[in-house]
């Protein structure tokens, strides 16, 4: 194993600050985050209103504010509950979730005819692929249970996602099917210079783009 490489079933509450409260309270706000696409597409207009920007402006502003904040923690070295020994001189997992989070909700196409959620039709299920598939797989390797279980719970959880996307928001059936895996497959790699936080929503992101004319 080389230094770059970070074991697949690592116990991640023991090298979390706050340990095992600290680990939990890291999946908490991972699950939490899912209410993102929720106010984006239901309230975002009111919320960047408020401040004079249009909600894509908000988000990018949002964005360069985690960038900053990010430099900032990475140049004094710190780590807040939750986090991890070794994110004290590497991105943190958070601030790669909150860039893909961001870029989905920039880049993901959208739906001309619908409004409310149903125009988040492709950024709600990839955010959502990340708020819930990930914890889902996580906890499952770090059960012991193995890699191939930890991808079944994995693929089930983003089907479920995928799939009730398409009911509920109008995905094309066959982006869904096709993103799904792919989400699971963002999650696998373990390496220390991006987090999977990234790659399970960038990974079926850009497969989205290149894509979507076929959906």
């Amino acid at each position: 194993m080389t230094e770059n490489q970070i074991p697949i079933d690592i116990d991640h509450a023991k090298h979390s600050v706050g340990g095992i409260g600290g680990h939990f309270f890291r999946r908490f706000t991972h699950v939490f985050m899912a209410i993102i696409p929720i106010l984006y597409f239901t309230k975002g207009d009111d919320i960047s209103n408020f401040f004079s920007l249009t909600p894509n402006e908000f988000v990018t502003y949002a964005c360069l504010t985690l960038v900053l904040l990010e430099m900032t923690r990475l140049y004094f070295g710190i780590i807040i509950i939750g986090q991890r020994e070794y994110e004290a001189k590497q991105i943190s997992a958070l601030a790669w979730g909150a860039f893909a989070v961001c870029l989905a909700l920039l880049l993901s196409p959208g739906s001309d005819s619908s409004e409310g959620m149903k125009s988040g039709l492709y950024a709600a299920p990839l955010i959502w692929g990340l708020t819930f598939v990930d914890p889902i797989m996580g906890e499952i390797k770090r059960s012991k249970r193995g890699l191939k279980m930890a991808v079944l719970g994995g693929l089930a959880a983003s089907y479920t996602i995928w799939f009730g996307s398409s009911y509920f928001l109008g995905t094309p059936f066959l982006a869904s099917l096709i993103l799904a895996p792919l989400t699971v497959l963002g999650e696998l790699p373990s390496v220390k210079w991006i987090d999977d936080n990234a790659t399970m929503v960038l990974l079926p992101l850009i497969v989205l783009l290149i894509l979507e004319s076929f959906f």
